[in-house]
Protein backbone atom coordinates (compact mmCIF):
# COMPACT_ATOMS: atom_id res chain seq x y z
CA UNK A 1 0.00 0.00 0.00
CA UNK A 2 1.44 3.38 -0.97
CA UNK A 3 1.52 6.37 1.34
CA UNK A 4 -1.14 8.02 -0.83
CA UNK A 5 -3.46 5.03 -0.33
CA UNK A 6 -3.15 5.06 3.47
CA UNK A 7 -6.03 6.52 5.43
CA UNK A 8 -5.01 9.06 8.05
CA UNK A 9 -5.10 7.72 11.62
CA UNK A 10 -8.24 8.67 13.47
CA UNK A 11 -6.57 9.62 16.75
CA UNK A 12 -3.77 11.88 17.90
CA UNK A 13 -0.93 9.36 18.22
CA UNK A 14 2.80 10.14 18.22
CA UNK A 15 5.75 7.77 18.62
CA UNK A 16 8.82 9.94 19.32
CA UNK A 17 9.95 9.71 22.94
CA UNK A 18 9.77 13.49 23.36
CA UNK A 19 5.99 13.15 23.43
CA UNK A 20 6.05 10.67 26.33
CA UNK A 21 9.11 11.49 28.43
CA UNK A 22 7.77 14.91 29.48
CA UNK A 23 4.50 13.66 30.91
CA UNK A 24 1.10 14.77 29.69
CA UNK A 25 1.28 16.96 26.60
CA UNK A 26 -1.44 18.79 24.71
CA UNK A 27 -1.68 20.84 21.55
CA UNK A 28 -3.38 24.16 20.88
CA UNK A 29 -2.81 27.42 19.04
CA UNK A 30 -0.69 30.06 20.76
CA UNK A 31 -2.79 32.84 22.21
CA UNK A 32 -0.44 35.51 20.89
CA UNK A 33 -0.26 34.66 17.19
CA UNK A 34 -2.20 31.44 16.57
CA UNK A 35 0.88 29.28 15.94
CA UNK A 36 0.26 25.55 16.57
CA UNK A 37 2.14 24.64 19.74
CA UNK A 38 2.78 21.73 22.11
CA UNK A 39 2.04 22.49 25.75
CA UNK A 40 3.82 20.73 28.64
CA UNK A 41 2.89 21.35 32.27
CA UNK A 42 5.95 21.82 34.49
CA UNK A 43 4.75 22.21 38.06
CA UNK A 44 2.59 25.32 38.15
CA UNK A 45 3.90 26.59 34.81
CA UNK A 46 3.37 25.72 31.17
CA UNK A 47 6.12 25.25 28.60
CA UNK A 48 4.93 26.10 25.08
CA UNK A 49 6.87 24.91 22.03
CA UNK A 50 5.87 25.70 18.42
CA UNK A 51 5.37 22.49 16.47
CA UNK A 52 7.73 23.61 13.70
CA UNK A 53 10.49 24.33 16.21
CA UNK A 54 9.83 20.95 17.82
CA UNK A 55 10.23 19.20 14.47
CA UNK A 56 13.51 20.99 13.76
CA UNK A 57 14.92 20.33 17.22
CA UNK A 58 14.20 16.59 17.18
CA UNK A 59 14.63 15.93 13.46
CA UNK A 60 11.00 14.95 12.81
CA UNK A 61 10.58 15.12 9.05
CA UNK A 62 7.32 16.16 7.41
CA UNK A 63 7.15 12.83 5.56
CA UNK A 64 7.62 10.71 8.69
CA UNK A 65 4.66 9.21 10.56
CA UNK A 66 5.05 11.73 13.39
CA UNK A 67 5.58 14.58 10.92
CA UNK A 68 2.35 13.73 9.12
CA UNK A 69 0.51 13.49 12.43
CA UNK A 70 1.83 16.89 13.54
CA UNK A 71 0.53 18.29 10.26
CA UNK A 72 -2.89 16.78 10.99
CA UNK A 73 -2.79 18.18 14.52
CA UNK A 74 -2.02 21.68 13.21
CA UNK A 75 -4.89 21.39 10.72
CA UNK A 76 -7.21 20.04 13.44
CA UNK A 77 -6.63 23.10 15.60
CA UNK A 78 -8.65 25.08 13.06
CA UNK A 79 -11.70 23.15 14.24
CA UNK A 80 -11.08 22.28 17.91
CA UNK A 81 -9.63 24.29 20.78
CA UNK A 82 -7.07 21.67 21.72
CA UNK A 83 -5.96 18.04 21.46
CA UNK A 84 -4.28 15.60 23.79
CA UNK A 85 -2.61 12.32 22.90
CA UNK A 86 -5.29 9.74 22.16
CA UNK A 87 -7.97 12.27 21.25
CA UNK A 88 -9.93 11.67 18.07
CA UNK A 89 -9.12 14.06 15.25
CA UNK A 90 -12.01 16.24 14.00
CA UNK A 91 -14.05 14.88 11.11
CA UNK A 92 -13.11 17.83 8.86
CA UNK A 93 -9.57 16.42 8.79
CA UNK A 94 -10.58 12.77 8.55
CA UNK A 95 -13.52 12.72 6.14
CA UNK A 96 -14.34 16.29 5.13
CA UNK A 97 -17.62 16.21 7.05
CA UNK A 98 -18.26 18.98 9.56
CA UNK A 99 -17.78 18.25 13.26
CA UNK A 100 -20.76 20.45 14.12
CA UNK A 101 -24.40 20.51 13.05
CA UNK A 102 -26.63 23.27 11.66
CA UNK A 103 -30.02 23.69 13.28
CA UNK A 104 -33.20 22.10 11.99
CA UNK A 105 -34.30 25.56 10.87
CA UNK A 106 -31.19 26.02 8.75
CA UNK A 107 -31.67 22.58 7.21
CA UNK A 108 -35.26 23.43 6.35
CA UNK A 109 -34.26 26.80 4.91
CA UNK A 110 -31.58 25.27 2.68
CA UNK A 111 -34.04 22.67 1.42
CA UNK A 112 -36.64 25.32 0.61
CA UNK A 113 -34.07 27.46 -1.21
CA UNK A 114 -33.22 24.56 -3.53
CA UNK A 115 -36.89 23.71 -4.05
CA UNK A 116 -37.47 27.35 -4.97
CA UNK A 117 -34.58 27.20 -7.45
CA UNK A 118 -36.11 24.13 -9.07
CA UNK A 119 -39.45 25.89 -9.26
CA UNK A 120 -37.80 28.90 -10.92
CA UNK A 121 -36.13 26.55 -13.38
CA UNK A 122 -39.48 25.46 -14.84
CA UNK A 123 -41.44 28.66 -14.17
CA UNK A 124 -39.44 31.83 -13.37
CA UNK A 125 -42.60 33.86 -12.78
CA UNK A 126 -43.82 31.50 -10.05
CA UNK A 127 -41.01 32.72 -7.77
CA UNK A 128 -41.42 36.40 -8.65
CA UNK A 129 -40.68 38.41 -5.44
CA UNK A 130 -43.27 40.97 -6.56
CA UNK A 131 -45.94 38.41 -5.67
CA UNK A 132 -44.65 38.14 -2.10
CA UNK A 133 -41.83 36.37 -0.28
CA UNK A 134 -41.22 33.28 -2.48
CA UNK A 135 -40.11 31.11 0.44
CA UNK A 136 -43.24 31.90 2.44
CA UNK A 137 -45.44 31.32 -0.60
CA UNK A 138 -43.72 28.02 -1.22
CA UNK A 139 -44.75 26.85 2.24
CA UNK A 140 -48.26 28.26 2.18
CA UNK A 141 -49.54 27.84 -1.39
CA UNK A 142 -50.48 24.26 -2.42
CA UNK A 143 -50.28 25.18 -6.11
CA UNK A 144 -46.61 26.08 -5.79
CA UNK A 145 -45.87 22.87 -3.91
CA UNK A 146 -47.48 20.91 -6.74
CA UNK A 147 -45.29 22.74 -9.25
CA UNK A 148 -42.22 21.78 -7.23
CA UNK A 149 -43.21 18.12 -7.54
CA UNK A 150 -43.48 18.62 -11.30
CA UNK A 151 -40.02 20.20 -11.25
CA UNK A 152 -38.62 17.09 -9.55
CA UNK A 153 -40.07 14.91 -12.29
CA UNK A 154 -38.69 17.09 -15.08
CA UNK A 155 -35.31 17.24 -13.35
CA UNK A 156 -35.17 13.43 -13.29
CA UNK A 157 -35.57 13.40 -17.07
CA UNK A 158 -33.07 16.22 -17.56
CA UNK A 159 -30.46 14.55 -15.33
CA UNK A 160 -31.03 11.06 -16.72
CA UNK A 161 -32.16 9.71 -13.35
CA UNK A 162 -34.71 6.87 -12.96
CA UNK A 163 -37.37 8.83 -11.06
CA UNK A 164 -38.16 11.84 -8.91
CA UNK A 165 -37.00 10.03 -5.76
CA UNK A 166 -33.48 10.01 -7.13
CA UNK A 167 -33.71 13.77 -7.61
CA UNK A 168 -35.07 14.19 -4.09
CA UNK A 169 -32.05 12.30 -2.75
CA UNK A 170 -29.68 14.60 -4.67
CA UNK A 171 -31.54 17.69 -3.47
CA UNK A 172 -31.38 16.49 0.13
CA UNK A 173 -27.64 15.93 -0.21
CA UNK A 174 -27.08 19.41 -1.62
CA UNK A 175 -29.36 20.99 0.98
CA UNK A 176 -27.45 19.16 3.71
CA UNK A 177 -24.25 20.89 2.60
CA UNK A 178 -25.85 24.31 2.13
CA UNK A 179 -27.48 24.19 5.58
CA UNK A 180 -24.04 24.80 7.07
CA UNK A 181 -23.69 27.93 4.96
CA UNK A 182 -27.06 29.24 6.15
CA UNK A 183 -26.00 28.56 9.73
CA UNK A 184 -22.75 30.48 9.22
CA UNK A 185 -24.70 33.34 7.65
CA UNK A 186 -26.53 33.68 10.99
CA UNK A 187 -23.52 32.95 13.18
CA UNK A 188 -20.93 35.11 11.42
CA UNK A 189 -22.09 37.37 8.59
CA UNK A 190 -25.18 38.86 10.21
CA UNK A 191 -23.51 39.52 13.59
CA UNK A 192 -20.58 41.22 11.83
CA UNK A 193 -23.06 43.30 9.83
CA UNK A 194 -24.80 44.28 13.09
CA UNK A 195 -21.48 45.25 14.72
CA UNK A 196 -20.56 47.36 11.70
CA UNK A 197 -23.91 49.15 11.80
CA UNK A 198 -23.49 49.94 15.49
CA UNK A 199 -19.95 51.22 14.91
CA UNK A 200 -21.16 53.50 12.14
CA UNK A 201 -23.72 54.97 14.52
CA UNK A 202 -21.03 55.44 17.16
CA UNK A 203 -18.90 57.49 14.77
CA UNK A 204 -21.80 59.92 14.41
CA UNK A 205 -22.46 59.89 18.16
CA UNK A 206 -18.86 60.90 18.95
CA UNK A 207 -19.02 64.12 16.94
CA UNK A 208 -18.20 66.13 20.05
CA UNK A 209 -15.17 64.00 20.92
CA UNK A 210 -12.69 64.07 18.05
CA UNK A 211 -10.28 61.58 19.63
CA UNK A 212 -12.91 58.92 20.20
CA UNK A 213 -14.56 59.64 16.88
CA UNK A 214 -11.29 59.01 15.04
CA UNK A 215 -10.68 55.79 17.01
CA UNK A 216 -14.23 54.59 16.29
CA UNK A 217 -13.74 55.48 12.61
CA UNK A 218 -10.64 53.29 12.41
CA UNK A 219 -12.46 50.34 13.96
CA UNK A 220 -15.42 50.90 11.64
CA UNK A 221 -13.24 50.87 8.51
CA UNK A 222 -11.69 47.57 9.56
CA UNK A 223 -15.10 46.08 10.38
CA UNK A 224 -16.40 47.14 6.95
CA UNK A 225 -13.44 45.39 5.31
CA UNK A 226 -14.21 42.22 7.30
CA UNK A 227 -17.90 42.41 6.40
CA UNK A 228 -17.10 42.81 2.71
CA UNK A 229 -14.65 39.89 2.85
CA UNK A 230 -17.30 37.60 4.32
CA UNK A 231 -20.01 38.86 1.97
CA UNK A 232 -17.80 38.11 -1.02
CA UNK A 233 -17.42 34.51 0.11
CA UNK A 234 -21.17 34.05 0.48
CA UNK A 235 -21.69 35.71 -2.91
CA UNK A 236 -19.05 33.48 -4.50
CA UNK A 237 -20.81 30.40 -3.20
CA UNK A 238 -24.24 31.65 -4.32
CA UNK A 239 -22.89 32.27 -7.82
CA UNK A 240 -21.38 28.78 -7.94
CA UNK A 241 -24.48 26.95 -6.69
CA UNK A 242 -27.23 29.23 -8.02
CA UNK A 243 -27.76 27.21 -11.19
CA UNK A 244 -29.49 24.34 -9.46
CA UNK A 245 -29.43 21.88 -12.38
CA UNK A 246 -25.71 22.38 -12.86
CA UNK A 247 -25.16 21.94 -9.13
CA UNK A 248 -27.15 18.68 -9.09
CA UNK A 249 -25.38 17.44 -12.21
CA UNK A 250 -21.94 18.05 -10.65
CA UNK A 251 -22.62 17.09 -7.05
CA UNK A 252 -19.14 15.86 -6.19
CA UNK A 253 -17.35 19.05 -7.25
CA UNK A 254 -20.11 21.19 -5.73
CA UNK A 255 -19.79 19.38 -2.43
CA UNK A 256 -16.03 19.93 -2.35
CA UNK A 257 -16.46 23.62 -3.15
CA UNK A 258 -19.18 24.16 -0.53
CA UNK A 259 -17.13 22.40 2.11
CA UNK A 260 -14.07 24.52 1.37
CA UNK A 261 -16.10 27.71 1.86
CA UNK A 262 -17.82 26.19 4.91
CA UNK A 263 -14.50 25.44 6.58
CA UNK A 264 -13.05 28.87 5.77
CA UNK A 265 -16.06 30.59 7.30
CA UNK A 266 -16.13 28.27 10.30
CA UNK A 267 -12.46 28.97 11.07
CA UNK A 268 -13.21 32.66 10.91
CA UNK A 269 -16.26 32.30 13.13
CA UNK A 270 -14.12 30.54 15.75
CA UNK A 271 -11.54 33.32 15.58
CA UNK A 272 -14.25 35.99 15.90
CA UNK A 273 -16.31 34.28 18.60
CA UNK A 274 -15.09 36.21 21.65
CA UNK A 275 -15.67 39.52 19.81
CA UNK A 276 -19.13 38.43 18.65
CA UNK A 277 -19.99 37.35 22.21
CA UNK A 278 -18.82 40.69 23.60
CA UNK A 279 -21.01 42.69 21.25
CA UNK A 280 -23.96 40.34 21.74
CA UNK A 281 -23.71 40.93 25.50
CA UNK A 282 -23.69 44.70 24.99
CA UNK A 283 -27.18 46.18 25.17
CA UNK A 284 -27.92 47.91 21.81
CA UNK A 285 -29.89 50.56 23.72
CA UNK A 286 -26.94 51.52 25.92
CA UNK A 287 -23.53 53.03 25.27
CA UNK A 288 -20.99 50.52 23.95
CA UNK A 289 -18.20 49.96 26.51
CA UNK A 290 -15.05 51.66 25.28
CA UNK A 291 -12.90 48.67 26.21
CA UNK A 292 -15.03 46.52 23.85
CA UNK A 293 -14.37 48.96 21.00
CA UNK A 294 -10.62 48.87 21.72
CA UNK A 295 -10.64 45.07 22.01
CA UNK A 296 -12.40 44.92 18.66
CA UNK A 297 -9.74 47.15 17.13
CA UNK A 298 -6.93 44.99 18.55
CA UNK A 299 -8.59 41.92 17.03
CA UNK A 300 -9.29 43.48 13.62
CA UNK A 301 -6.08 45.42 13.02
CA UNK A 302 -3.65 42.52 12.43
CA UNK A 303 -6.22 40.74 10.26
CA UNK A 304 -7.65 43.50 8.09
CA UNK A 305 -5.30 46.47 8.29
CA UNK A 306 -4.11 47.53 4.80
CA UNK A 307 -0.37 47.02 4.57
CA UNK A 308 2.24 48.48 2.28
CA UNK A 309 4.19 45.85 0.37
CA UNK A 310 7.49 47.11 -1.09
CA UNK A 311 9.01 45.45 -4.12
CA UNK A 312 12.75 44.89 -3.46
CA UNK A 313 14.78 47.65 -5.09
CA UNK A 314 17.27 46.89 -7.84
CA UNK A 315 19.49 49.17 -9.85
CA UNK A 316 16.82 49.92 -12.39
CA UNK A 317 13.59 49.33 -10.47
CA UNK A 318 12.10 51.67 -7.95
CA UNK A 319 10.23 50.22 -5.01
CA UNK A 320 6.49 50.19 -5.51
CA UNK A 321 3.79 49.92 -2.90
CA UNK A 322 0.34 48.45 -2.96
CA UNK A 323 -2.44 48.43 -0.44
CA UNK A 324 -4.01 45.10 0.36
CA UNK A 325 -5.96 43.79 3.31
CA UNK A 326 -4.22 40.93 5.06
CA UNK A 327 -5.60 38.20 7.29
CA UNK A 328 -3.62 35.99 9.63
CA UNK A 329 -4.76 33.14 11.81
Amino acid sequence: MTQEDESPPERCLLNHQVFTMLGAVSFRRARADGTPVMVVTLGDREAVVPLRALQREFGIGDDSADGRMLGLIAESLDYVCGLSLGDKLPSEVLTGRASWEPSAEHKRLAMNIIRLQLLSWIDPEAADPAKGDPLLRLENEPALRQQVQLAFERAATELGLPDRDAVVALVQELAGELAYIEALRDRLLRPVQAITNRLERLVAAYRGDSQRQEAASRVTRLAITARQTFQERFDELAAQTGEVMSALRNMESQQAFIRSIRDQLYREQRAWQSILDGWAASDPGEEVPWDLIMRTYQFLAPRYMPVTEWTPASRNVRPTAKQAPTMSW
